[in-house]
């Protein structure tokens, strides 16, 4: 499901003017260069390659990923694109969870893809399982457990619930988004919980 989603962003990416690729993403400080420029990295590091890097890094993961995305970015948006197209069926990953990759691919995806006015399509259950890994995971490991607490997340286009206390309902790609500490569009997330999740 990962190496399909990064074929549907390589295909999305295709069509983009270069220029564009300087639009801000939703992952604060990067623009979509940085964002596919990251994804490449995340696609080709290892778990060896992992534990030198953070050693490197003195364990600041931003740290990591500012290294990772100089390492990657091209001078030119084209060839950045067939280095992400390179990678698509790439199995080497960092450390973690396997649901982290879903995490990844499917908000990065969205990182890139609202700024540039491009539609994404999503697999429900695979969306849930990458929300189900963000609510159990704490925000200093990348996940969203605090962001969601004393809510019930209902999500509208799959069968899931999490939480208790003020619902938040919405699609399940939003509320992963939300979770993960990104803006939606006005009206994505309704209920009486959802201002306590929402980014301005």
């Amino acid at each position: 499901m990962v190496h399909d989603e990064r074929a549907r962003l390589a295909a999305d990416l295709g069509a983009v003017a270069p220029a564009a690729w300087s639009t801000p993403s939703l992952c604060p400080g990067w623009d979509v260069h940085d964002v596919v420029a990251h994804l490449i990295d995340s696609a080709t590091t290892t778990r060896r390659r992992f534990v030198r890097r953070m050693i490197a890094a003195r364990f600041d993961f931003d740290r990591d990923n500012d290294a990772g995305i100089r390492a990657q970015r091209r001078a030119d948006p084209a060839a950045t694109l067939d280095a992400l197209r390179a990678v698509v069926s790439s199995t080497d990953s960092p450390p973690a969870a396997a649901a982290t990759r879903l995490v990844e691919a499917f908000v990065h995806g969205e990182d890139i893809r609202r700024p540039l006015g491009i539609v994404g399509a999503y697999p429900t259950d695979a969306v849930i399982d990458a929300l189900d890994h963000q609510l159990a995971t704490s925000v200093s490991f990348g996940g969203g457990r605090q962001r969601a607490q004393g809510t019930c997340l209902v999500v509208t286009d799959g069968d899931y619930a999490h939480g208790a206390g003020p619902e938040v309902r919405g699609r399940a790609i939003d509320l992963l988004l939300a979770v993960s500490g990104r803006p939606v569009p006005d009206g994505a997330l309704t209920g009486p919980g959802a201002p306590h999740l929402l980014v301005e």
